[in-house]
């Protein structure tokens, strides 16, 4: 046998013993797990509670993945059996750490604050920017674009609403002073706390990118400081309005007759009615009921911790099924005051957009949209013929009343309620 052959065979036989070497020493091959719960625990549970390669696979899918086991494995305190209880000088590694404040698990010592200042970390707060940026400012400020645009159209095919009959020059009281006093105090303080809002939410679109951040962080403090201190004015006017207005606001059968000539759009006349017509028992239910949860809501955000909401109204929607019912599951109970303040926040949002949407096209009614409506909450004093055309049901109760104490219409202000 040649040198070459033998050093050739020498060769061979050191590649096959390498290979048997490999295949008798090699590492235990790593198990299946595939999608089975129990397997999937079992699996972290090996690893100290660490993503499975199926996680990580479901997350990329944009598959919604359950985080609980997190909690379950690799805390400090944990199994001393588990791989990562045994960490560098029998201490929690780094991972386990920021686990625990994640999760809330955390034995964390706090000077002042109490239970809710141990909450250092709370990633549902991602959730909140991401929509409160996003859907919410997307879609709050294309509804106000919408509706100033609608009106716009609206007024280029129909024009202002005028008044049919000559004017008699002859007045009445539609409005008392303190009736006056409820409505541009409700009003005024919305408009306020609606701007201060807008300013928070798109501030940082518009105005950083624009004139930097130093005009921006000083309207975002003059925008806290309104909004804070004008609700209390905001809710005070709300309850004077109800007050002084809810019996004029029950709907009647007026109302149907109203609706269906769309307020005088449909037909040659405009539809009889009382004090209110059906178009502003709308205006005026939307306000009160829309304006009470703004309220409520703003409540609880300036006082978090004293006032959460959502938690016991998960609770009783859960009592209904309705949740289970629409496939969602049972809405979360246990809510910190982070969380409390978050949906706070989004509902006090979403509220407030559709009202101020709502006001926008009341404003539009009561200024350039129809002619002698802004006496009734300027002056308070409307001409008959206004009257007549709009609430001729109002005006004939008001001349009943006259009638039966003695007064006869005279020009110049007529006293009615």
């Amino acid at each position: 046998m040649s040198q070459r052959s033998s050093g050739f065979g020498w060769f061979i036989l050191l590649v096959a013993g390498l290979a048997v070497l490999t295949f008798i020493f090699r590492p235990p091959a790593p198990a299946e797990t595939g999608t089975d719960p129990a397997t999937l625990a079992e699996a972290r549970k090996a690893t100290g509670g660490a993503q499975t390669l199926e996680d990580i696979l479901a997350r990329q899918r944009g598959e919604e993945v359950d985080l609980s086991f997190r909690r379950e494995f690799g805390q400090p305190g944990a199994d001393p059996d588990a791989p990562l209880a045994l960490a560098p000088l029998g201490g929690a590694s780094d991972p386990d750490l920021w686990r625990a404040l994640r999760y809330d698990a955390a034995d964390v010592n706090v000077s002042a604050g109490g239970d809710v200042a141990k909450v250092l970390v709370q990633d549902g707060g991602m959730a909140w920017y991401e929509f409160r940026k996003g859907p919410l400012a997307t879609y709050g400020g294309w509804l106000l674009i919408g509706t100033i645009v609608a009106l716009a159209v609206f007024y280029l095919l129909r024009g202002r609403i005028g008044i049919d009959e000559p004017m008699t020059g002859r007045t009445v009281t539609r409005f008392q002073a303190i009736e006056r006093f409820a409505h541009w105090l409700l009003a005024g303080s919305f408009v306020l706390l609606g701007l201060s809002g807008l300013l928070t939410l798109f501030g940082r679109f518009f105005i950083l990118p624009t004139f930097g951040p130093e005009l921006n962080s000083q309207l975002l403090i003059a925008s806290k400081f309104v909004h804070n201190n004008l609700a209390w004015p905001f809710m005070l006017g709300l309850v004077m309005v109800f007050v002084m207005w809810v019996w004029h606001n029950i709907p009647d059968r007026t109302d149907i007759t109203w609706f269906a000539q769309a307020g005088g759009i449909i037909g040659k006349n405009h539809p009889p009615a009382k004090k209110f017509n059906g178009g502003q028992k709308i205006i005026f239910w939307s306000v009160i009921l829309l304006g009470a949860s703004i309220s409520l809501s703003g409540l609880s955000l300036l006082f978090p911790f004293e006032l959460p909401l959502f938690a016991k109204t998960f609770g009783i929607v859960n009592q209904t099924g309705i949740p289970q019912w629409l496939g969602y599951g049972a809405l979360p109970t246990d809510l910190a005051p982070q969380e409390e303040m978050q949906l706070a926040q989004l509902w006090h949002a979403i509220v407030a957009f559709v009202l101020m949407a709502i006001i926008i096209a009341h404003i539009y009614i009561g200024s350039i949209g129809m002619k002698g409506a802004f006496d009734a909450m300027g002056s308070g004093e409307v001409d008959e013929a206004w009257a007549h055309q709009h609430h001729s049901l109002w005006l004939d109760e008001v001349k009943a009343r006259q009638a039966k104490d003695g007064k006869t219409p005279e020009s110049g202000a007529t006293p009615a309620e």
